[in-house]
């Protein structure tokens, strides 16, 4: 019986420069939209030549006897990712991210295509390093993901966080239930659950508004830290519960209570699932987790070692 060889899928995003093409037809017509924006093509070619130069290395390093896959953001729901495949992301943080929901186990490497521009938490590699992740000594770091699920059976996963609230970031009134018992009536404009990787990116910026914010999980600690949004003080609405954590099995419930309120992961508006009236959702710790490669003995970014 044959085996299989190893198979590597390559993610990118369409480039910056590759959409205004799309939408205006010629590089002058382009040029011309930008200028009148205060920008210039130059900074957006360089761009699109270096993730160009990064996707070309890391195919050149790929070991020729590995099969190859290549899927864009765009069309990552439809790919049949494989268990055996190890996912390499050349791009920014947010792709990996987008990535995370339609893998299940497989190693993914990121690799940052512009050094310096980028964050670089979830994309800590360039693309020299590929070969000896590759088929060198590596280790792959689980990182904590969340998960809702509403009543009906519809079901979010994301890596940094879960929204919920209203389409149109305007009031939403629900019912919220701590994993402690606590429960009070809301308006605000939306909840945020966000792991130890999302600690660093939406969720930081909330925390840091907050006086009294509960310390905010690692990245692989099985925990969650969630926060309401502007709640609105009423005769009918609280807002003593506006922060805590999930740890472990415990549950956040949200019972909705106004008819536009829907759920998205990870800034993606458009992956959103509609809530209705009465609905109830209970957002925890999913049971599986991003598997993030990394050198073994070099110490990874220092976004990636704690939470800010």
């Amino acid at each position: 019986m044959s085996t299989l060889a190893p198979r590597a899928v390559l993610v990118t995003r369409r480039t910056e420069l590759e959409e205004l093409l799309d939408r205006h037809g010629t590089r002058g017509a382009a040029e011309f939209y930008l200028r009148s924006r205060g920008r210039d093509l130059e900074q957006v070619q360089r761009s699109h030549d270096a993730q160009a130069a990064a996707v070309a290395e890391v195919g050149a390093a790929l070991p020729p006897d590995w099969r190859r896959g290549h899927v864009e953001r765009a069309d990552l729901a439809r790919f049949p990712f494989a268990p055996e495949d190890t996912v390499v992301v050349v791009g920014r943080d947010g792709l990996v991210a987008n990535v995370a929901k339609y893998v299940r186990g497989q190693r993914v490497v990121g690799v940052d295509p512009e050094p310096g521009r980028n964050p670089g938490v979830l994309v800590p590699h360039r693309a020299a390093d590929v070969a000896a992740l590759l088929t060198g000594p590596s280790a792959a770091v689980g990182l904590t993901m969340v998960r809702a699920v509403a009543d009906d059976g519809q079901e979010l996963v994301a890596l940094n966080e879960i929204y919920l609230g209203d389409r149109g970031h305007q009031s939403a009134r629900y019912l919220i239930t701590t994993p402690d018992g606590r429960r009070e009536r809301q308006s605000s404009s939306g909840l945020i659950v966000a792991t130890g990787t999302g600690a660093t990116g939406w969720c930081a910026s909330v925390a840091g508004e907050r006086a009294s914010a509960p310390p905010l999980p690692d990245r692989a600690e099985a925990a969650l830290a969630w926060f309401v949004r502007e709640a609105w003080p009423s005769p009918s609405t609280g807002v003593t519960l506006t922060a805590g954590r999930v740890d472990g099995s415990a549950e956040l419930t949200v019972v909705c209570q106004s008819e536009r309120t829907v759920l998205f992961g990870d800034g993606v508006e458009d992956d959103r699932v509609p809530l209705s009236w009465g609905q109830q959702v209970t957002v925890g710790v999913a049971d599986r987790r991003l598997h993030l490669v990394q050198a073994t003995g070099v110490d990874p970014p220092a976004a990636l070692r704690r939470s800010i």
